[in-house]
Order: C-alpha cells, then sequence, then structure tokens
C-alpha cells in the first residue's frame, strides 16, 4: 500500500505576531496525527550580521536578515523530517521563512499571521524583557533597526501566503480553527489514517 505523504504548512508573519503560539495551537489540535514542528529562530547562525540602524547608525546585532538564519541546517532537517515517512504533518514557522524561495516552494500551504505593528513590538518588548534584557535597549533595537527590517524583509512576503490570518487583540482563535481544519480535511482526502 502507498505511503501518504505529509501535509507541510508554513507559518510566516512579523516578530511578536503569533506564528509560534499558532504553531503549537495547531499542533494540539491535531493530537491524533504526527506532527513535527521547527522553530526557525532554532537556527540562527553562531555569528550573525551586523548592521547599521538607517538613522542613527547605531550598530546591532541584525538577527532579522535572512544572512543570519543558518537556511542549509535548517532545510536539511526540514526534508529529512520530509521524507522520513513519520509525519503526517510538519509545520515550520519563522518570520523570514518565505524568503527563501526553496523551503516556500515546498509547502502545501502558506500562512501569513497579521497583527499590526503596535501590538507585534510590545509582544516581542515583553518577551524580551522577561527574557532579562533592559526595555529601553529592547525598544531601541525595535525603532532603530526591526521595524525597518519587517519592512524590508517580512511584510512583502505576505503576498506568498495562501491565507493571512488576523492575531489582533482577541487572538486567532478562529483562524486557528479553520486552519485545523483544513488540514483535517486534506489529511482524510490524502488517506491518512488515525492510528
Amino acid at each position: 500500500m502507498e505511503q501518504s505523504r505529509c501535509l507541510t504548512i508554513g507559518i510566516g508573519g512579523g516578530s511578536g505576531s503569533g506564528k509560534t503560539t499558532l504553531s503549537l495551537k495547531l499542533k494540539e489540535k491535531l493530537s491524533e496525527y504526527r506532527v513535527a514542528l521547527f522553530h526557525m529562530d532554532k537556527y540562527y547562525k553562531a555569528v550573525r550580521p551586523m548592521a547599521k540602524a538607517p538613522f542613527t547608525n547605531r550598530v546591532f546585532e541584525d538577527f532579522n536578515h535572512p544572512d543570519a538564519v543558518h537556511i542549509q541546517r535548517l532545510t536539511e532537517d526540514y526534508e529529512q523530517a520530509v521524507r522520513s515517512g513519520e509525519y503526517d504533518v510538519i509545520l515550520i514557522e519563522g518570520f523570514l521563512l518565505y524568503q527563501f524561495e526553496g523551503l516556500r516552494d515546498s509547502l502545501d500551504l502558506k500562512l501569513f499571521i497579521d497583527c499590526p505593528a503596535d501590538e507585534r513590538m510590545l509582544r516581542r518588548s515583553q518577551w524580551f524583557i522577561d527574557k532579562g534584557h533592559s526595555e529601553e535597549s529592547v525598544l531601541q533595537e525595535y525603532l532603530q533597526l526591526v521595524r525597518y527590517r519587517h519592512d524590508e524583509y517580512v511584510e512583502p512576503t505576505r503576498w506568498y501566503a495562501d491565507l493571512v490570518v488576523n492575531n489582533s487583540l482577541m487572538g486567532n482563535v478562529r483562524g486557528c480553527t479553520v486552519v485545523a481544519d483544513w488540514i483535517h480535511a486534506r489529511l482524510q482526502d490524502n488517506g491518512n489514517k488515525l492510528d
């Protein structure tokens, strides 16, 4: 009997938009299936590029540039998971995800999480402050570099998405349900059977 092919789902969107939260919720909603989850932020290079802020010329370590990602290692791990036949669904999330054509073109469904810039800034800032960074340093990095990188590398990639999911204020409960229902339907159409 022919083995069913796994579904590959990408989740893009700005830093702080809710990509990780959505990926974890989807994994939970698909608990009866074998799901692999890749977070791009686990694939940063040990040495990231440095960048000058556009107006102040202050130098920052640039986590928001595609060159900061060890894309070869991520692609190899992802492709190995696809080939392994061990998974029904593979989720991959990252704000730079759709910058990489090979990964982008391999996905069965491309989601873009939309969230207003001020909400994204607040969520991102709180995350870094909780990790021990000072509020001032987090805000200055966002205002001087991160928002420009978003406009340059993230926002234009929304046009690659098959579906844009609203994640403002009350979260993406309905969007998550719609996507999970689509995945369930596709898996059943593909002949993936529950254990």
